[in-house]
């Protein structure tokens, strides 16, 4: 609601500003169909943009409203007479310029009460040159669009109601009497009333009187709107807010009023402060008209209801008509306004076919729109737009496609789809796609943008992306491998081939649809006579029937992209088309895509739906599929979530179904529930029934721009949402709507009964229709008062989707105008509402006066909590005004004391009771009685609407008398909730990982990966075994090759010694000598470390690889361990759930048998107290009532804590499968640890061994 924003939007809408040109206004000629001869005119607009009017040469006026023009043109697509006289009659300027560049072509709805798409006039202005035309089109349009104007107050409307009046004179410049007593009055007794109100403030009211525009000022003819329609129960309110006895409210009065009725309570203070001293000073200053009041700061009766009645007290926000919503997102996130057979004008089987119904559909902000293209049969071969096999005229497809090149973009910059229905040759459908190529130009988006290519798993562009242009939705052509031949084969597209099938007892045809649609079954019957015939088929081709109005081809082509899937689900896919296909009818098939129209489609591919779990495979954005209604409700009611999924990633269109012939609509609001996009409507009868009001209302906001964002619950995959709960949504605060009709005003010309309705529309818990009415005033259309209860929305549980629509009737029935208002952007407090017609375009003068409260949404238990919260100081000083009034209790005896605890305790209860009410402390009992009276005050609205509020004793609370009954026949069953065995708590302790692996299946498989490693062990020591000796042989001859050398070259030495000790140089050769036996043993050394070193390396590699190996054994056995481990943890999980079921179940199982057992008692005891047979059976009947309710309720309970010690279970269970998860995770990660922390260790230890020999060799 209005509260739930998060910040403030700055508002960019910006009221008319009408230039001085047009003020002056422009000579032009005036000329319609019925002309024959153009008449001079001079044409202005009024400075506030309210009105066209012109003066002709005799001084006779006209004028146009302008929120009822539809379009302006000029140029190549302005109107031209076509009589050669009319034409030269519309001479005026250069004669060089083009007469079309020189028009203003206006069309606009000529009657009010037929506001419509169809009946649409046209008028035509021609002036001296093009710029002034071109400036006029700009304007005139640009002001019939303007928001703010069509969503103008009620003072506004009496303002423009003014300007008609004081603008659009009689020949002598004076207005006549008679054109306001017409403007509010037809009964000779209203008329009376309205020149009764005239004479009463200063004017003559004669029947042939006139009024000098001069003096008829708006604060004079606001006083005689005062005179006319009294409004007294404003000055009701007025006097209860503070005036009472004085005329006036002082500028503090005025402040408390704004906060405490005018604001949202629950606006952040931040973002939306209150209301000033000197902001109510303002607005005294701009509404108070007496003279001297404004300057002491106080507010008139006339000042306070012309505030009101003003733009600054709207009922709803004004950003919620700009343009506020986050227009980023992918496109499939936005509700987008769409037409269904946008050509027809009427019937679906005999109506006229229209060009410029695709402009005016366009110029509503509709945004995509259908073309059912059919093959020419002129000579030039031209596609036509036409509903096949039916008596609707055709239209050329060229001259369409030009009308939506001129009008896609007038109103709204974002992208326009256009929905073909293609039955063409492939020859035509060239010329279709030249003719949108050469037409469109850079409209036509032909390629994906870079930013997003047409590739699953990819989202949608946003709107944003794709402002001003168009997209073609229309059958692609796939390159794909040959598909086996279909056991039927199709016929041609004739209207002699057309089948009729049986669909729930109505006879259709069996094609149609755009292409793109389900299948279903129906049965196919005998051909049926001419007259039947052409309506079934008319059915079939209008794309409208059950599920299985839709085309052959598109099934085709759609299983042709489907090579991705499993084969298992192709084939079952395939199996589904196939039957499709032999159950329904050829008729309506569309043609097989050509390759031109083909290359222009890119983000919007209709394919045949399946199965929401194949298009969740799929994860292909950029398909579409659409749904008949009655299709579309079947998968609403049986898979809701999946439908709202579906539609956070792809689009969907749901059309209306074939038998809605007259071109009624379903109510759209079903279908936005689910996400679905293009909710396609027949908008040639969009005013006539409530589906399509409530279409038009929904997108006027978001500045009409075609998209309305989805809520984020909507669009975010981590949220789940279902469109029929009834509880609160995650996320969302549910709200509470009262709202109070208090009169209307000017209602009718009539003298007639009226009555109002309120309805709300949005999920189907929220939806309220035909329930609250007002009481009916009778013989009064001028300012009926209604003295109805307020009207109380107690929980809306979605306030995002839902809508509130006010409907004034006449005792007729029929509708005198409505509003329809989104929950989310409510102002709470006194607001006029000024109506709309079927159109949902201003009506002028009538509007209603209401009391709009909203509020979050609290439950009954914790009203009290709230209350205590909103209001502590009333709260305590109630419990202290209790607590007084029960001190004249203490001094009762002792033998009282049961009966004063007793006593307490009621008090208690009805202190509780009390104090739930949200709006007063002590609220009043509801009366019985309706009030007589009609005049309302503001403390009889509040009082109503508390009264209508009061949560305080809520319907399903059960009573103490009953409490104690239901325990009784526990106890006597012997059913007592703290003995459940289900409260034990040691069903709730897991097997642990450890206690798991001691289960057999996993020993058996360690014990498998230890034999083998046992057996590996085995080998590398017998290797190990082998290298050792082999070292130890080597060492041993090195030895021995190092003493022998040792001793030769002592034998040596000591022979040289020996000689050299005769030639006397001893000394000298001992010296040599004992050096040439250090070096030999310093090489042995070497030789010696070498070989060791090299041992050494050889050991290490080698016990590396045994490593290595074992390595490699454990890590072939994790996948097998870890299974049969996993299995026997799922199974011991089951069986610890099953365990809690089979308690549960035996629990439940005794319960009966004791039930059972106390029943017959019982009735043996029934048997013998009552003798009388009636009294006997319902004495039984309320005792069986009584141990049902009791059983119930236990067995409820039981479900309950079943339900928490699954809960509870199930976490203890997963925590110990993420237990699970993790060890086998990092199982291979700490077996390759290990492995390198052993080679590690491997290597430091031999590196120790070797210096420790290294040190022992040394010594």
């Amino acid at each position: 609601m209005a509260g739930a924003k998060p910040g403030v939007h700055a508002v960019q809408l910006r009221p008319i500003c009408v230039p001085e040109s047009l003020i002056k206004g422009n000579k032009f000629i005036r000329w319609d169909e019925s002309s024959t001869i153009g008449t001079p005119v001079t044409l202005k607009v009024d400075p506030k943009g309210y009105i066209l009017y012109w003066k002709d040469q005799n001084k006779d006026m006209d004028y146009l409203d302008m929120s009822f023009i539809r379009d302006t043109r000029t140029g190549r697509y302005a109107k031209v007479p076509k009589e050669g006289k009319l034409r030269d009659t519309c001479v005026i300027g250069t004669v060089d310029c083009p007469l079309e560049d020189k028009t203003v072509t206006i069309a606009y709805n000529k009657d009010p009460s037929k506001c419509n798409m169809v009946d649409v006039d046209f008028i035509n202005f021609v002036c001296a040159s093009k710029p002034v035309a071109k400036e006029w089109c700009e304007e005139l349009l640009k002001y019939a669009n303007n928001l703010l104007a069509l969503n103008a107050s009620a003072l506004s409307y009496l303002e423009k109601a003014h300007t008609k009046l004081t603008h659009v004179l009689d020949v002598n410049g004076r207005i006549p009497v008679k054109n306001i007593v017409k403007m509010v009055a037809k009964h000779a007794e209203d008329r009376r009333r309205v020149e009764k109100a005239l004479e009463g403030v200063g004017f003559n009211a004669g029947k042939n009187e006139t009024i000098d525009p001069n003096r008829f000022t708006f604060d004079g003819f606001f006083n005689f709107y005062r005179h006319l329609v009294g409004r007294t129960e404003v000055d009701k309110v007025f006097d209860e807010i503070g005036a009472k006895k004085k005329p006036y409210l002082t500028v503090d009065q005025f402040v408390e009023f704004l906060n405490r009725e005018q604001r949202d309570p629950r606006l952040n203070e931040i973002l939306y402060p209150y209301y000033t001293t000197k902001q109510a000073q303002d607005l005294i200053n701009t509404y108070e008209t007496k003279t001297g009041m404004a300057a002491k700061g106080h507010l008139s009766q006339e000042g306070f209801l012309m505030f009101l009645m003003s733009d600054e007290n709207q009922s709803i926000a004004p950003d919620l008509l700009d343009l506020s919503h986050d227009m980023t997102q992918p496109i499939s996130h936005y509700f987008i306004n769409s037409s269904h057979n946008t050509y027809l004008t009427g019937h679906q089987l005999t109506s006229k076919s229209s060009v410029e119904l695709y402009r005016q559909v366009l110029l509503s902000g509709c945004r995509c729109i259908e073309l059912d293209c059919w093959d020419g049969r002129g000579a030039d071969e031209e596609p036509i737009i036409t509903h096949g096999y039916t008596m609707c005229t055709d239209i050329s497809f060229k001259e369409v496609i030009e009308a939506i090149a001129e009008s896609a973009f007038k109103t709204s910059d974002f992208p326009v789809s256009l929905s073909f229905e293609n039955h063409c040759s492939p020859r035509q459908q060239a010329k279709m796609a030249a003719h949108c190529r050469n037409i469109f130009g850079d409209m036509l988006l032909t390629e994906p943008l870079e930013t997003h290519p047409v590739e699953p798993d990819n989202p949608l562009p946003s709107p944003h992306q794709l402002r001003c242009k168009i997209i073609i939705k229309n059958k692609k052509r796939h390159s794909h491998k040959p598909r086996p031949a279909k056991v039927q084969t199709p016929l041609k597209s004739t209207p002699s081939s057309s089948k009729m099938v049986q669909v729930n007892g109505e006879t259709k045809g069996g094609g149609g649809g755009d292409g793109d649609g389900g299948g279903g079954n129906e049965k196919v019957v005998s051909t049926p006579s001419t007259a039947s015939e052409m309506k079934s088929r008319t059915e079939s081709e209008s794309g409208e029937g059950t599920t299985a109005e839709k085309p052959i081809d598109s099934d085709e082509e759609s299983e042709s992209d489907e090579s991705d899937f499993e084969e298992e689900e192709e084939v079952q896919s395939q199996i589904k088309s196939s039957n499709f296909k032999q159950d329904k009818g050829t008729a309506g098939k569309e043609a097989e895509a050509g390759q031109e129209m083909s290359a222009l489609v890119n983000y919007i591919q209709p394919v045949h739906f399946h199965t929401f779990e194949i298009s969740d495979k799929r994860n292909r954005s950029y398909e579409i599929s659409s749904f008949v209604e009655t299709q579309a409700l079947s998968l609403l009611k049986e898979y809701p979530v999946d439908f709202v999924n579906y539609n956070k990633r792809q689009m969907s269109r749901i059309y209306p179904r074939g038998t809605r012939v007259d071109s009624s609509n379903f109510l759209p609001q079903i279908f936005w529930n689910a996400g679905c996009q293009l909710v396609a409507l027949n908008f040639q009868t969009l005013g006539k029934l409530d589906c399509g009001i409530l279409n038009l209302g929904i997108f006027e906001y978001n500045n009409r721009s075609g998209y309305i964002l989805k809520p984020d619950f909507m669009r975010r995959n981590d949220r789940r949402f279902d469109p029929f709960a009834e509880s609160t949504v995650d996320g969302i605060v549910a709200g509470k709507v009262v709202v109070k009709i208090i009169s209307g005003s000017l209602l009718s010309e009539k003298k007639i009964g009226t009555y109002v309705e309120v309805e709300m529309y949005g999920l189907p818990t929220d939806t309220v229709r035909k329930k609250f009415k007002t009481n009916m005033v009778q013989n009064n259309g001028i300012n009926p008062v209604y003295s109805s209860e307020p009207f109380v929305f107690e929980k809306v549980v979605l306030p995002n989707l839902a809508v509130i629509r006010i409907i004034a009737f006449d005792e007729n029935n029929k509708m005198l105008g409505h509003r329809i208002l989104p929950v989310q952007g409510l102002r709470p407090g006194y607001r006029h509402l000024p109506l709309r017609n079927e159109c949902n375009l201003p009506l002028l003068l009538p509007s209603l006066f209401v009391y709009i409260n909203v509020q979050d949404y609290v439950s009954d238990q914790f009203a009290i909590f709230t209350w205590a919260l909103s209001n502590p100081i009333q709260y305590l000083s109630q419990l202290e005004k209790r607590d007084a009034q029960l001190k004249i209790l203490e001094d009762m005896d002792n033998e009282d004391e049961e009966v004063l605890e007793s006593s307490m305790d009621g008090i208690k209860d009805v202190s509780r009771t009390d104090s739930s009410s949200s709006a007063n402390p002590i609220p009043e009992k509801k009366s019985d009685k309706k009030p007589v009276t009609s005049k309302i005050s503001h403390a009889e609205i509040k009082q109503q609407i508390s009264s209508s509020s009061d949560t305080s004793n809520p319907s399903g609370m059960v009573s103490q008398p009953q409490l104690r009954s239901v325990n009784s026949i526990n106890n006597e069953n012997g059913i007592n909730p703290g003995s459940s065995k289900l409260n034990d708590p040691t069903i709730l302790q897991p097997t642990s990982l450890e206690e798991l692996k001691q289960q057999k299946p996993f020993i058996k498989a360690l014990s498998k990966r230890e034999k083998e490693i046992e057996s590996l062990k085995k080998k590398h020591e017998k290797v190990k075994e082998s290298v050792k000796e082999v070292h130890d042989t080597q060492l041993d001859k090195m030895f021995r090759s190092q003493v022998k050398a040792k001793r030769s070259l002592e034998k040596t030495n000591s022979k040289v010694l020996e000689k050299a000790k005769k030639q006397g140089n001893k000394e000298e050769v001992e010296r040599k000598t004992s050096m040439e036996f250090d070096n030999l043993l310093t090489g042995h050394e070497v030789e010696h470390k070498e070989m060791r070193d090299t041992q050494t390396e050889m050991f290490v590699m080698m016990s590396k690889e045994h490593y290595q190996a074992e390595l490699e054994i454990h890590q072939r056995h994790l996948e097998p361990l870890y299974t049969a481990l996993k299995e026997i943890m799922e199974q011991d999980h089951k069986n610890h759930l099953k365990r809690l079921t089979d308690i549960h179940d035996g629990e439940v199982k005794k319960l009966s048998e004791d039930m059972e057992a106390s029943r017959q008692k019982d009735n043996k005891q029934m048997s013998k107290q009552y003798k009388d047979k009636e009294e006997r059976a319902r004495r039984r009947r309320e005792a069986q009532q009584k141990h049902v309710d009791a059983v119930v309720e236990r067995r409820r309970k039981l479900s309950d804590i079943l339900a928490k010690k699954k809960d509870e279970l199930t976490k203890a269970l997963e925590a110990i499968a993420d237990e699970f998860e993790k060890e086998r995770e990092q199982a291979s990660e700490k077996l390759v640890a290990e492995f390198e922390e052993k080679c590690q260790n491997l290597t430091a230890q031999q590196s120790k061994t070797s210096e420790t020999v290294e040190e022992n060799t040394q010594l």
